[in-house]
């Protein structure tokens, strides 16, 4: 059976992530212990007692979603560590990226950090938001943010058949909203975010984000993960630090990056780090695949069927 990990992006965190896998686990105690030292803040503390809306600001957010991803990591490892490919969405492309080598642990917590406090910022320089689009298809999503007058709309997320976020200035996003309605969207909803994520309003990040990223080694990968950029496998370490440079003002192609992975023969994902929100949409994006989702002890049997 050819395995394939995934890791999510921003939106799956709340408060009490992590918390049974540390108390059960040492190895996962440790990486969360890690990440506290390396802050020199109680991260943890943040991510299990802490304020939701604290914990969802987009600097608290990413270091945890790492911390939380790479701490089951760590768990699953110690069963078996076979696997093909890694693959994250936005923020998780960091995390596939520990796992697969290319990245320390440290190097890519304080990169998140870093990421994290550079989009907030972006996002405040000029205001803009996102969208969720279900039901049209991606040309009819491109169309739609082509023919927007008012201001940036842009594709952002290209999450599933049927489910694509559009990002850009609140001016375009709305007219993107009404858009797509009258191209046939069955709902279309404006996200509650702090900027335009992966959308040309980022690009005030990216360079702070290329400074931060040149001073990390960046390995070529012990497994190859596939780029959130272009959908195809990444092994070089310098390569996949430009890639993620990119990322930030380029879509994520989250579809075609799975198919990517079953073409090459995947035919089991597993989804590390809080929620199921990756294995829910392979329901779509990879039929008859098996896909599981392991974020505490409880769903390490899951894991039996794959060994």
């Amino acid at each position: 059976m050819s395995i394939a990990l995934l890791f999510p992006g921003q939106g799956s965190q709340h408060v009490g992530m992590g918390r049974e896998l540390a108390e059960t686990f040492p190895e996962a105690r440790a990486v969360f212990e890690e990440a506290d030292d390396i802050l020199g803040f109680s991260l943890s503390e943040l991510m299990w007692e802490g304020d939701e809306d604290e914990l969802k600001r987009t600097k608290n957010a990413q270091p945890a979603l790492l911390t939380h991803g790479y701490a089951a990591h760590r768990v699953m490892c110690e069963r078996f560590c076979d696997v093909a490919f890694a693959a994250g969405h936005s923020l998780g492309e960091f995390t596939a990226h520990v796992a697969a080598g290319t990245l320390t642990f440290a190097d890519a917590l304080r990169g998140v950090r870093r990421r994290g406090e550079l989009m907030f910022a972006a996002g405040e320089e000029r205001g803009g938001t996102m969208a969720a689009l279900l039901g049209l298809d991606d040309e009819a999503v491109e169309e739609v943010c082509a023919a927007v007058e008012s201001g940036v709309c842009v594709p952002a997320n290209f999450n599933s058949a049927g489910q694509v976020v559009i990002s850009g200035d609140v001016e375009g996003v709305r007219e993107g909203i009404e858009r797509a309605k009258a191209a046939g969207a069955k709902r279309a909803i404006e996200l509650n975010v702090s900027g335009a994520f992966h959308s040309p309003l980022m690009a005030p990040a990216v360079e702070g984000l290329r400074e931060e990223l040149e001073q990390v080694e960046f390995r070529d990968a012990g497994i190859p993960v596939v780029s959130n950029v272009h959908a195809r496998p990444v092994d070089r370490g310098d390569e996949a630090r430009e890639l993620l440079i990119r990322q930030l003002t380029a879509p994520v192609r989250w579809a075609a990056s799975v198919a990517s992975m079953t073409e090459a023969g995947v035919s089991a994902f597993v989804e590390l780090g809080p929620g199921a929100v990756l294995a829910g949409l392979n329901r779509r994006n990879a039929r008859g695949a098996t896909s599981i989702s392991v974020g505490a002890p409880g769903d390490l049997e899951k894991l039996d069927a794959l060994a």
